[in-house]
């Protein structure tokens, strides 16, 4: 079952660049992939894509993702839609071209089927020409590389019903997407009429000889786009106005907008000599690396600004922290009663930048948390859930002894067991590994002793009888296992 709540599978019309992002995006997510595209090259292409996306989405999510969709090429657009909960079309921007495909399409589709455009400038008015059940077309436009960048704009035509983008919404957001809906149907939107404009100044700038591409890069990588990564644009120029704000910045520089500083209203002519000025510069700007090359520099910086801004839950860091939550969701509703007779694997996780200290390797106190976040799971397997929670009962660790075996680094694979050493009624003492998952060999281990408290009296308790009971069968199975290790051991008796 897919775990992404009424989504099976979905239809994709197009595998290009966009479409293939798509892919990828459903597919890593768990959700079949039946998509149509005559390029006979397209698995050869769509492949590359599902390989950069896994390298880069393993790094990129903390918790494991699902397990794979499947991914089926069909012969008609027909077929792509038959069968399926969704549908994305991402074809040339041609809008005859798009008419016949959703047209022929949605002409089998269920009528329930909505279908998404990732066009990034046509309107949805016209493109809903000659659709079967037009109201449930939307624009879904996203951006390169779809499997990593949260954002998909949401517009509507005339026809489309306010239930159409309710769930196109869900779609975007079960797969880890930003949906932002926008309410005016219009030329480009909104994300790609801000690029264009500076991208006709771009060329301006190297028509008159004013910058070159890597000058012009340069100048957005060090400087406003670090800035813009976060905060937009909008309340960058509120901080410019200092204390009084936005009315201070209009101020002081709204005059400057009759300045001749730009050229956004025009476009330099794209004569031959301007065409090849910007591919030679280009092609000095990138060396000797491959496009290929390129996309895996681009995932890789694209990772570590969104693991970044995830500790400041913020921005794209937030819609990263909040989907990797309901990953973690998603695992423990999905996930069978483990097998008792030996450690308890509970946990996986890939270790994100963040995690990483001076030295290039996990900080100590990230261990502590991954081994919390492992007994966290064991104590959701017993039956301590909000509503244990709520009336007033929980486990509280009072001693806790980390050992480190060996080192880990931003990427790694790694995943946790935990061993139930003894309990009783109050107590549990708890042994963790933190295993590589390439090689298995331990980076680390700890021991907890927990007690079961009332946390409305502030005092220890005897746990649930229910409770108590899981444990029983779990201690029936491990009390059997060898001693691990380093379990008993004090600071300063460790290996040399």
């Amino acid at each position: 079952m897919s775990p992404v709540p009424g989504l099976q599978t979905v239809g994709l019309l197009g595998g290009g660049v966009i479409g293939g992002g798509w892919a990828a995006r459903f597919i890593l997510n768990g959700v079949d992939v039946k998509m149509y595209d005559p390029d006979p090259e397209a698995p050869r292409k769509v492949g590359e894509v599902m390989a950069n996306a896994r390298r880069a989405m393993s790094k990129l999510y903390m918790p494991s993702l699902p397990a794979e969709g499947t991914l089926t090429f069909v012969d008609t657009p027909e077929e792509a839609a038959t069968g399926v909960q969704f549908v994305q079309e991402s074809a040339p921007e041609r809008m005859e071209l798009k008419q016949m495909l959703l047209g022929r399409a949605s002409a089998v589709a269920a009528p329930d089927v909505v279908f998404g455009s990732s066009t990034s400038g046509l309107l949805p008015s016209v493109m809903q020409e000659g659709m079967t059940h037009p109201e449930r077309l939307v624009v879904g436009h996203p951006f390169n590389p779809v499997y990593l960048m949260p954002l998909v704009e949401i517009c509507g035509g005339s026809l489309t019903s306010e239930a159409t983008k309710q769930r196109a919404a869900e779609v975007y957001e079960a797969i880890g997407m930003r949906p932002l809906h926008l309410d005016v149907e219009i030329d480009g939107f909104v994300a790609d009429r801000l690029m264009e404009a500076l991208w006709r100044e771009i060329l301006w700038l190297i028509n008159d000889g004013v910058a070159t591409a890597e000058q012009i890069d340069d100048a957005m990588r060090f400087g406003p786009g670090l800035r813009w990564s976060f905060m937009g644009t909008m309340l960058v120029y509120r901080i410019a106005g200092g204390e009084p704000g936005m009315r201070h910045f209009m101020a002081q520089f709204g005059p400057a907008l009759k300045w001749p500083w730009t050229k956004f209203m025009n476009v330099p002519e794209l004569t031959d000599e301007l065409l090849d000025t910007i591919v030679s510069q280009s092609d000095t700007q990138a060396g000797t690396a491959t496009i290929r090359e390129l996309e895996m520099l681009r995932d890789d910086c694209l990772v570590a600004v969104m693991q970044g801004l995830r500790t400041a839950d913020y921005g794209a860091g937030q819609v990263l922290a909040n989907f990797e939550r309901t990953l973690f969701e998603r695992m423990g509703d999905t996930a069978t009663e483990p097998d008792f007779g030996g450690p308890l694997r509970l946990h996986e996780v890939r270790v994100p930048t963040d995690w990483v200290d001076y030295n290039g390797h996990v900080n100590d106190s990230r261990y502590f948390q991954l081994s919390s976040e492992t007994i966290d799971r064991l104590l959701r397997l017993i039956g301590m859930d909000e509503a244990y929670l709520a009336a007033g009962h929980s486990w509280f660790t009072v001693e806790s002894h980390v050992n480190f075996a060996a080192q880990a680094k931003a990427g790694d694979h790694l995943y946790c067991t935990v061993q139930l050493i003894s309990h009783d009624a109050k107590r549990m003492r708890l042994f963790t590994s933190m295993h590589r998952a390439d090689d298995h060999s331990v980076v680390a281990t700890a021991e907890h002793m927990l007690l079961h408290v009332d946390t409305n009296a502030d005092k220890a308790v005897p746990a649930a009888a229910e409770m108590t009971a899981v444990l029983d069968r779990i201690a029936a199975q491990h009390s059997t296992l060898p001693a691990p290790t380093n379990a008993g051991r004090s600071v300063g008796q460790a290996k040399n």
